[in-house]
């Protein structure tokens, strides 16, 4: 496994183009990670408007487990 420092070497001896493809390539990367939670949050929204769901505090009301948790043998 390479250290932090040997991997800086590594990317400090690449040619010009090399690293800045590979910059390029991580900096998409990281764009659609977010770009893919917020899809999804917005496909969520529109399922949610499409379908004409609505829920209330209510629907929420029972769905914590309010137990003390298992024993625990000492």
């Amino acid at each position: 496994m390479m250290t932090l420092q040997e991997i800086i070497n590594s990317i400090e001896s690449l040619p010009v183009e090399e690293r800045d493809y590979l910059f390029e390539f991580l900096r998409k990367k990281e764009e659609s990670e977010g770009d893919n939670f917020w899809q999804g949050l917005q496909n969520f929204r529109k399922v949610i408007q499409n379908e004409a769901i609505i829920f209330t505090d209510d629907d929420f009301a029972d769905l914590r487990d309010r137990s003390v948790g298992r024993e625990i043998e000492l």
